[in-house]
């Protein structure tokens, strides 16, 4: 019997301190002693950075409270991605936050809450502690959406989340109900023992509405509409947030969930066929509805749709292979978007405009917004020598090894398909006049994080080699 080992939930424990703490600081200070919470966000999601990756090395690794979490390189791969895409969203939002109308100390508050869902998400043992986990990560968010209280377009978006994303939980914990009238368990590990082999329909059924409620998070093609209005209206930095992390620790409770109980061929034999539809359907629709967009934020959101679909082709492999790949593009996408949405942050409040037409001429007004936003949609379209470039070889060479070219096929030609739409937003900012948009110098946080995200994402295109051995390493703690 596991003993009910609470070290192995010090990063989680910590952040919920941190939030506690964040909390009554937004609460109890007057507002104008709170600049003070950006930077003790910062130290203590580092804080708890430099223990996970102490941990990573050195802690001894193994299911804790009787199989309900775990506590493997695999959760603590997406820990760190989860906290590397807090830190810079705090980083880059800063200027952002501090012009809110209200209730700016508690956005920090929220976003580690946010975070500190995802972290259970990513250990979770048990589908319980998983529904948990998510619903923490989703409300947070909800909140945060629409945390423009004047804002029309925030409200709505904010109102959209939380009735689809309702929706979406009730049909995720149908599918779990299911799964436990079946086996008489939520744990992973006795599910797969004792599904077996035979293929009933109400095992069919259950894949389909845990795939259906994992599909709305991950903004898989038809679960996807509700990502162009989110983008669009809620606040940047959390749109930003949405897109780095909130994805990939649906992919993290996916994985787990998936690779898991395929000790029961009857649950592969449900999954796979309706992973390779989900991925082949996510990857062309959401590249070919990024192209008509206008709106850079709209456009992003599509894009993220199609960059799900390029992540399920990993879980597809269903090998050490696989989600390598998965953990290696999730982290390198972190970067990619970090550069994009901070450039989006930036440039929005300074003339009021999310269009792409808006940013004619940024190469001249700001010259190093421009790049950053270069490299970090080229970088998403796959360009060598690039990052993006290396986390779709992984992807896509793991899915032909096991015989399903056809998917790989159709995740290239996509991804040349996203080459026009990521350039026209590079053929606007170099060869557009903009005439009368004002200048907009970078300072401070915004600039480091623009930096550091860029040098990052063309450093692991050219030395993947520490990234790609930490990600199987930790595939290989799941993957038996």
């Amino acid at each position: 019997m596991q003993s009910f080992d609470f070290v192995a939930l010090t990063p989680e424990i910590a952040t919920a301190a941190l939030t506690l703490i964040l909390l009554a600081i937004g609460m109890l200070i007057p507002a104008g002693a709170r600049r003070g919470m950006q930077p003790l966000t910062v130290f203590g999601l580092l804080g708890i950075l430099g223990y996970i990756l102490y941990d990573l090395f050195y802690a001894k690794m193994g299911p804790a409270f009787q199989g309900m979490y775990f506590h493997d390189q695999f959760a603590d791969f997406f820990k760190i991605l989860f906290l590397a895409a807090a830190l810079l969203v705090v980083l880059f939002s800063g200027a952002y936050i501090q012009k809110l109308p209200a209730y700016r100390g508690e956005f920090y508050a929220l976003l580690v809450a946010a975070t500190l869902g995802m972290m259970i998400l990513a250990g979770a043992g048990d589908l319980l502690t998983l529904y948990v986990g998510l619903e923490l990560m989703t409300i947070s968010f909800c909140i945060l959406v629409c945390y423009l209280p004047n804002n029309g377009g925030s409200c709505e978006a904010g109102l959209k989340y939380l009735v689809l994303g309702a929706a979406a939980s009730a049909i995720l914990l149908y599918g779990i109900s299911l799964i436990y009238g079946l086996t008489g368990s939520t744990q992973l590990a006795q599910i797969a023992s004792r599904l077996g082999d035979n293929l009933s329909p109400s095992l069919i059924l259950a894949t389909v509405f845990l795939l259906a409620g994992f599909g709305f998070k991950i903004s898989l093609v038809p679960f996807h509409m509700w990502a162009p209005d989110i983008y669009e209206g809620a606040p940047t930095p959390v749109t930003a947030y949405l897109a780095m992390a909130s994805k990939a620790a649906a992919f993290a409770a996916l994985i787990r969930v998936y690779l898991v109980t395929l000790e029961s061929q009857s649950f592969a034999q449900a999954g796979v066929a309706l992973l390779l539809i989900l991925a082949a359907l996510t990857m062309i629709v959401g590249n070919l509805m990024a192209i008509p967009q206008t709106n850079i934020k709209r456009m992003m959101a599509f894009s993220s749709v199609a960059q799900a679909g390029y992540l399920l082709v990993g879980v597809i492999a269903e090998s050490n292979a696989g989600v390598k790949g998965v953990l290696f593009y999730a982290m390198i996408y972190v970067f990619a978007n970090a550069g994009v949405f901070a450039v989006i942050a930036h440039v929005e409040p300074a003339q009021d405009s999310d269009e792409i037409k808006d940013y004619a001429g940024l190469a001249r007004r700001s010259p190093l917004a421009a790049a950053v936003l270069t490299v970090s949609v080229l970088s998403m379209a796959g360009i060598p020598p690039l990052a993006g470039f290396v986390g779709k070889f992984y992807l896509f060479s793991a899915v032909m090894s096991t015989g399903y070219s056809w998917i790989a096929f159709v995740g290239f030609v996509m991804s040349m398909v996203s080459v026009y739409y990521y350039l026209s937003i590079v053929r606007v900012m170099y060869l557009g006049e903009g005439e009368g948009l004002p200048e907009i110098p970078v300072y401070g946080a915004a600039k480091f994080t623009m930096l550091f995200a860029m040098l990052i994402t063309v450093f692991l295109g050219i030395y993947p080699t520490p990234l790609a051995q930490m990600a199987l390493t930790a595939a290989k703690s799941l993957v038996r």
